[in-house]
């Protein structure tokens, strides 16, 4: 377990432990925070204080804040919900448990622990809430009808709460990345990643680093007046929504 340090803000990034999450926690802890991170099926990043919580169970997602509140002494500032996961199949094909995991992952999840996030944030009068979505949110994707559902819930979701707890200095935006070089991709063949990256203006995947970059910008002092934003970093992929 690392030492808790004494400054910087204290940020919560979901889905931490690896990819695009890993790269947004040590991003932000380079910048100065005070970052934990929840994991579940993966092991726990070095240098990084980690909490196991299955995010689709409210319980754990208490006891998380809880043990990160205990952790660094304060409340949660900066949150990045990242956590997620797919089912893809064609709807006729799909059941109903797939459609229901994955809204329950990346959608429902977020509003858990964003709900939990928010008490703080409103009693500090301030906070950066920060959820991952996808250029397939808005784009649309064959074979991806429920993660593109939870992903563009997601907009509307941050959108009402960037109406609701504006007022209180605490700003809610998107993140939208397009196809991103993660351990994932790295299994595919070259084929499979040319297919993925020919309809790309950028003709390439991002890096974890560069979706990182972003949310270092959104979680910053110079995004204070940036709420209810959709920022794509896809490449081009999406351009137009």
């Amino acid at each position: 377990m690392t030492e808790p340090e004494t400054d910087g803000r204290i940020v919560l990034v979901t889905g931490g432990s690896r990819g695009i999450g890993l790269a947004c926690a040590r991003r932000l802890a380079a910048d100065g925070d005070r970052v934990a991170v929840t994991y579940n099926s993966s092991p726990p990043p070095d240098g990084l204080f980690g909490v196991q919580c299955d995010v689709t169970d409210s319980e754990q997602v208490d006891a998380a804040f809880s043990a990160v509140e205990e952790h660094f002494g304060g409340t949660v500032e900066v949150l990045v919900s990242n956590a997620g996961v797919t089912k893809d199949g064609l709807l006729l094909r799909m059941t109903e448990d797939d459609f229901a995991t994955v809204l329950d992952a990346n959608l429902t999840a977020s509003y858990r622990v964003t709900k939990r996030a928010a008490k703080g944030m409103l009693k500090a009068r301030r906070g950066r809430i920060i959820l991952m979505s996808s250029v397939v949110g808005l784009l649309g994707q064959a074979g991806q009808s429920n993660y593109a559902a939870s992903k563009a819930g997601l907009v509307g979701f941050a959108r009402s709460l960037a109406r609701e707890l504006g007022s209180r200095s605490i700003t809610v935006n998107v993140v939208s990345p397009g196809p991103v070089a993660t351990d994932m991709t790295a299994a595919l063949s070259d084929d499979q990643l040319s297919a993925i990256t020919s309809a790309v203006p950028l003709a390439r995947m991002a890096e974890p680093d560069e979706i990182a970059g972003v949310v270092s910008f959104l979680a910053g002092p110079d995004a204070g007046y940036i709420t209810g934003a959709v920022v794509p970093v896809d490449g081009g992929l999406g351009m137009g929504h």
